[in-house]
């Protein structure tokens, strides 16, 4: 029981002084740099996130768009909307209109869209 002991408590060592030395080694390389990089990463991430739901959701409450056969993607603030089904040009043309109204929208495509 006690080489057990004994055993134990120089692995404990060993592993501790392992993790120490490899935290370390991380620490020494640039974390502002690249903590700052990956914020703005999540955040362009989030806001686009947020914007996709954001115009799904104002599409599938407006009366007269069939909000639910609508595609929305967007990447660092472009809203690219896209469809298998065949909208007239008035919904279309609604349709963009309540894209580019939404907070953080630069710019709409509209040319995945099906029309008349």
């Amino acid at each position: 029981m006690k080489k057990f002991a004994i055993a134990a408590a120089t692995a404990t060592a060993l592993t501790l002084t392992m993790a120490n030395a490899a935290f370390a080694q991380q620490a020494t390389q640039a974390p502002l740099t690249v903590a700052a990089g990956e914020m703005t990463e999540a955040k362009e991430a989030t806001s686009d996130t947020w914007i996709t739901t954001k115009v799904k959701a104002d599409l599938m409450t407006e009366k007269g768009i069939p909000g639910t056969d609508i595609k929305v993607e967007t990447n660092k603030g472009v809203v690219s909307l896209s469809s298998d089904v065949t909208l007239s040009d008035s919904q279309k043309d609604m349709a963009v209109a309540i894209t580019k109204k939404i907070q953080g929208v630069k710019a709409v495509s509209a040319d995945g869209l099906k029309s008349e």
